[in-house]
């Protein structure tokens, strides 16, 4: 779990403006004295109070409606725009698509939405894909009447007869497990609450494997195993993690042979593993160590592993299960390292390797037979993503992947190992949409130290590069998380009122390796920020847009990244829209309560340690808050947000209100019934986005339709 969350030149045409003489007085919060205290100091935090982990304060409360009363006042000169994109965009989607079928122990499962509705339903076909649908799940049914609604994991019994299912009605992510008979409809008696939505059966058909969460920090701390008909206080205790800094997940190998518990820390893993048919007693396959990362996965007679041992960014190994009790000094190199490439991930087939890597800031796939012969998967832009797709089944030739850029939609490939054949099985069905009326290119922006930072840039042909055009420009920057370029049919009416997009990619991801990730983080956090404002000066200077006509994006731990340019460089930003934001870094990570906080010391420090406290300090946010002026904000949260509290961005809204000396528009938009996804459900998502693109659009002058 992580704080983390994603047009042609027409002449500038009137359009409404958020008009402050007619506006209501934003709302104000009460400041109450209060101490932060720390081995390192105190702090004086006037909001503090704004926290209310019962989410019952009728204080707190009411000060969250009147800023939502404030947004909708503020905003209701650009409904009419809002409706418009809102219309725009659901044009471009097929309401009625479908995903495409894969095959998994005899059955072909899928997915297909019914036209108007906000969630799928979930089907399989015995044999063949055109065989009868079974419905699974009618997630429209299982929706109705809730404010908030999520089917995550499941899992279907390895006889094919029970499926067992991971759902929130909250937004807190804390899941109920439920099991259901395939055969008869009839849902068990069996649930188990507060857990992770990763939820396993074992070979019995009779005993699920999954992760109950501590209901304070909400930390996946113990795999349990739960027997149908008996009582979840009965359950059996498999695994518990003592070291708060780990977070933990199960899944099965890919010829189903083992269940593996995977802790994994920012710097650490460890995976143990038990037989399927009795997973009683777990191997560790090597015991953690500190800066020494793996993951493995087991198929035939051998296991292969990507780890980072001598190998920064990562290669991939080979363990004979006879080899096993030699542990990591059996490994033998099946891949080695490279400074270039960047080893992403991997899926074993009988006969080959399927590897995904990055190399020059894109993500690619290839495919290494057992032979040795290395084939990579061809690519026709200089920007784009490929990945792996759903490969259930590991005894076939075929291999699924996708492909996609910031001008062609999501497709689905399969490419045979053996003959290089390739087949499309689904291009994402993108209705009104042409991709030969847009243009994306891989630029290099230099930062201040000299390194050179790649972006994703897309725009309408027509759109002249002369200094006049908008730009909006997204990046996140963290946990080593890559950001990679896709269409997005909410973007396209951005781009068809001649708005370039940009992706700045950042240290602090993965895009250019491991190393590009040690740059961006704990010590080097803030050259996320500086390479922010460097890749939109660059773009400006080239003449790809305005120097008044920026607005930028980012969510989550992104979020942090817009309030740390808000600080360092707000006149470089007409508009900057704040989803979820961690802002209020030093506070939160001095909260061992707060959950996610434990897990992250080392992706930000941990301020007990002075040096950690003072250099988070000089970036947070909230802690730099200063009288000076700031680009137009929309802000974003949840209340019931489990990744980023909503007080964190209650306050520093709050703050800034107090503090800056602008007139431009301050806008925070509370979601009373949701978390850190926002509302759930396709159009509630997108009626979210077209409130925030309206003010986007706005800020930046950008005409109307």
């Amino acid at each position: 779990m992580m704080r983390w969350m994603a047009l042609t030149g027409l002449a500038c045409l009137a359009m409404p403006v958020l008009a402050q003489d007619r506006a209501p007085a934003p709302p104000r919060a009460a400041k109450k004295p209060f101490q932060v205290t720390s081995p390192n100091g105190a702090r004086e935090d006037e909001y503090y109070w704004l926290r209310d982990d019962s989410r019952k304060n009728p204080e707190m409360l009411a000060y969250l409606n009147a800023e939502n009363a404030y947004a909708d006042a503020r905003l209701a000169p650009l409904k009419p725009l809002q409706a418009m994109l809102y219309q725009e965009t659901v044009a471009h989607i097929k309401q009625d698509d479908s995903s495409v079928p894969y095959r998994k122990n005899g059955y072909w499962y899928s997915s297909r939405y019914v036209t108007g509705a906000d969630y799928p339903l979930i089907e399989r076909r015995r044999g063949t894909a055109t065989a009868p649908a079974e419905l699974m799940f009618d997630e429209p049914a299982m929706a109705r009447g809730k404010g908030f609604f999520a089917l995550s994991d499941w899992a279907v019994s390895p006889d094919n007869r029970m499926v067992a299912w991971a759902e929130d009605m909250v937004g807190r992510r804390q899941y109920v497990l439920k099991v259901k008979d395939l055969a008869t409809g009839a849902i068990h008696a069996d649930t188990i609450a507060n857990a992770e939505p990763n939820v396993l059966w074992a070979d019995d058909n009779r005993t699920l494997i999954y992760v109950a969460k501590d209901p304070t920090t909400l930390r996946g701390y113990r795999v349990m195993a739960h027997v149908l008909g008996t009582a979840v206080g009965d359950d059996r205790l498999l695994y518990e993690e003592k070291d708060d800094t780990f977070q933990m997940a199960i899944r099965r190998t890919t010829d189903d042979r083992y269940i593996c518990i995977s802790v994994e820390s920012t710097v650490s893993d460890e995976q143990r593993c038990a037989p399927a048919v009795r997973p009683t007693v777990f191997t560790v396959i090597a015991p953690r160590e500190r800066e020494f990362r793996y993951d493995a996965d087991h198929l035939g007679n051998r296991w292969i592993i990507r780890t980072n041992r001598n190998a920064k960014n990562y290669k991939l190994v080979t363990w004979a299960d006879a080899d096993i009790a030699s542990g990591a000094r059996g490994w033998r190199d099946l891949v080695p390292a490279s400074d270039r490439v960047f080893i992403e991930g991997f899926k074993p087939f009988n006969g080959f390797v399927a590897i995904e890597q990055r190399e020059g800031g894109n993500r690619m796939v290839r495919l290494l037979t057992d032979a040795g012969r290395s084939v990579p998967v061809r690519a026709d832009e200089p920007a784009y993503r490929m990945g792996l797709s759903t490969n259930e089944e590991p005894d076939t030739p075929w291999v699924r992947y996708t492909y996609g850029s910031l001008v062609t939609p999501t497709t689905t490939f399969e490419v045979n190992a053996r003959t290089g054949e390739r087949r499309t099985l689904k291009v994402m069905p993108v209705p009104g949409y042409d991709p030969a009326h847009y243009v994306t290119e891989r630029l290099w922006a230099p930062a201040r130290d000299g390194t050179r930072i790649p972006v994703s840039l897309v725009y309408r042909k027509g759109v002249k590069r002369d200094g006049t055009a908008p730009l909006f420009q997204y990046a996140y920057g963290s946990y080593g998380i890559s950001t990679d370029p896709s269409v997005d049919p909410g973007r396209i009416g951005m781009l068809d009122r001649g708005v370039v997009y940009a992706i700045a990619h950042i240290r602090g991801g993965q895009e250019m390796g491991r190393g590009w990730y040690d740059d961006g983080h704990l010590l080097h956090k803030k050259n996320s920020f500086t390479d922010f404002i460097d890749v939109t000066r660059y773009l400006v200077a080239q003449n790809y847009a305005a120097p008044g006509r920026v607005a930028a994006m980012g969510g989550s731990a992104g979020g942090l990244l817009m309030g740390g340019v808000a600080n360092m460089a707000p006149q470089d930003y007409k508009a900057i829209v704040a989803q979820v934001p961690f802002v209020d870094v030093v506070t939160t990570m001095l909260d061992a309560s707060i959950p996610l906080t434990t897990f992250e010391y080392d992706e930000w420090g941990n301020p007990a340690n002075k040096r950690y406290y003072d250099y988070m300090l000089r970036y947070s946010p909230y802690d730099n808050v200063a009288a000076k002026a700031y680009p137009a904000l929309y802000v974003g949260t949840g209340l019931w947000d489990s990744q980023v509290q909503y007080y964190e961005p209650a306050k520093w809204v709050a703050r800034l209100r107090e503090r800056k000396t602008d007139a431009n528009p301050l806008l925070f938009r509370v979601n009373m019934e949701a978390g850190h996804g926002g509302k759930s459900g396709r159009f509630e998502r997108l009626r979210q986005n077209a409130e925030w693109q309206a003010f986007i659009l706005s800020q930046l002058g950008v005409a109307g339709a």
